[in-house]
């Protein structure tokens, strides 16, 4: 772990939960939960994008990752 004072444990939070999200078939709703606690306006685009891809890979997308985009508009 970095010892560097500009080390955001927020942000690297983010990115980790967001990167696991990216690869997992279903995330769970805490994992979506607590990165959604933690977004700021600048981390929408990437976190809506990774839903997104959800949405789009999917025949029968789930309703709750599309309202969870909706919510993020």
């Amino acid at each position: 772990m970095p010892n560097d004072t500009s080390y955001d444990v927020r942000t690297e939070m983010l990115e980790a939960l967001i990167s696991k999200v990216g690869t997992e078939r279903f995330p769970s709703s805490t994992t979506l939960d607590i990165i959604e606690s933690l977004l700021a306006p600048e981390d929408v685009p990437v976190y809506a994008e990774v839903l997104l891809e959800h949405v789009r890979t999917e025949n029968f997308p789930s309703v709750s990752m599309m309202r969870r985009i909706q919510r993020l508009a």
